[in-house]
């Protein structure tokens, strides 16, 4: 058994916020409470002055296997999330070949029972991401895909949106959404606007995204279909899905560290390492993000953690691919943009990296009780540190060499200790 001595027990799901040990037997959580240490416990954890909080989950990363595992595999994948303090991670589909079958479904889970934390997989939503046909969502359901989603590209069509959330509606499944309308966009990656100008490149309006997520936002009211906005960057697709909830749309709203902490501006000073979809976009974009995310019209906090090689990000501008890693940056970038600036409480960023997410995907995770799983992160909110070197394959992340608050001290997935920071 392990014992997690003195530890801040926080816990959005039960609104817990008190100083308690917790008692780990096999993959359970056995016990809360004040308990002392005996020889009964193989290993005691103190958490004097860290916060404990159920283990973090993000809705929305790119782990490249199979098809591009030189960028990224399950196995990188699950260590750079167990050093970020992620127990459970839902991969996208659009490796290759595209999740739209069962024996790519099925490569890909068997692969993740091997990893050390909880690694699950939507489907796309049409086949070979063209945006027409369907997949058959019931079969890949039932053989274990979690929801659906063509993130990378758009579906343009609006009938197959309207079928696809039909068909979700009756499975309960979720439907993600990558929000950019190809044709009002000159170059992908970069705002346009006062930088993308300056570079001469063009770039990618913000009315490419909000005119996708209005669509969107009304064809969820129309079905009932619970849908997700991924990777919101437009302030005024902030007051789109703020209008569709007030219309009774069930509609969920992602955000990513990067959006809330950077602007464009940031390109002339990162280059290809704030290349995004959608990209980055203006100071006004990034406060209305933020009000998103105070008021909860945003409930999600996701990185979309992209890896890309060196060799690819080196190139100039307009050749480069889009996307950043994030994983192992989230929390801390949480802690030191929202909390520490008074944006939100801890609170609110745990809920919004735990159980929103959770509750999104349908999952029983994403909270601390005894019975539940061991799925727990153990941080410290006021040590500093320096973003230097990361466990995933890849690097492309233009907060290396950033001082960050929130630093991961231990990752426990399913009652074992994933990942411990032995530094110092």
């Amino acid at each position: 058994m392990i014992l997690i001595k003195n530890g801040r027990v926080i816990d959005p799901k039960t609104k817990r916020d008190e100083v308690l040990d917790i008692v780990i037997k096999e993959d359970k959580v056995y016990k809360i409470g004040k308990f002392p240490v005996t020889s009964e416990y193989s290993n005691v954890v103190d958490a004097s002055g860290y916060i404990v909080a159920p283990g973090l989950i993000d809705v929305h990363v790119h782990f490249r296997d199979p098809g591009f595992t030189h960028k990224e595999d399950i196995e990188s994948g699950s260590l750079s999330a167990a050093r970020g303090g992620f127990t459970t991670v839902i991969c996208m589909a659009n490796t290759n070949p595209i999740v739209d079958n069962e024996k790519t479904l099925k490569y890909i889970l068997d692969k993740a029972k091997k990893s050390p934390i909880n690694v699950l997989q939507v489907a796309s939503i049409s086949k070979g991401f063209k945006g027409e046909e369907l997949v058959d969502m019931e079969k890949l359901k039932s053989l274990g895909a979690v929801g659906f989603s063509d993130d990378g590209l758009p579906i343009m069509n609006s009938d197959t949106i309207l079928k696809a959330m039909n068909k979700a509606k009756k499975l309960n499944v979720p439907l993600s959404f990558h929000e950019e309308d190809p044709s009002l966009i000159t170059n992908p990656g970069i705002n346009e606007g006062e930088i993308s100008r300056k570079l001469k490149i063009g770039g990618a309006s913000n009315v490419a995204e909000d005119v996708m997520v209005a669509r969107d936002c009304m064809l969820a009211i129309k079905t009932g279909a619970k849908v997700n906005i991924q990777h919101i960057s437009s302030g005024v697709s902030v007051e789109v899905v703020r209008m569709a909830k007030k219309l009774g749309a069930n509609v969920f709203a992602e955000a990513t560290p990067h959006h809330f902490t950077l602007t464009e501006d940031d390109v002339l000073k990162y280059g290809t390492n704030a290349k995004m979809n959608p990209p980055l976009r203006t100071q006004d974009d990034k406060y209305k993000i933020i009000e998103g995310l105070q008021d909860d019209t945003i409930e999600i906090i996701a990185t979309d953690h992209a890896p890309h090689t060196n060799e690819e990000k080196n190139v100039e501008f307009k050749k480069a691919p889009s996307g950043i890693i994030g994983l192992e940056t989230a929390l801390a970038l949480g802690v030191t943009n929202l909390v520490r600036k008074g944006h939100l409480s801890i609170m609110k960023l745990i809920e919004k990296m735990t159980i929103n997410p959770a509750n999104l995907y349908n999952l029983e995770s994403g909270c601390i009780k005894e019975g539940g799983l061991a799925d727990l992160v153990i941080f410290a909110p006021n040590e500093k540190y320096v973003v230097k070197d990361y466990s995933s394959k890849a690097s492309n992340s233009p907060f290396t060499g950033s001082s960050l608050y929130g630093k991961v001290k231990y990752t426990i997935c399913r009652g074992k200790v994933v990942f411990e920071n032995i530094e110092e």
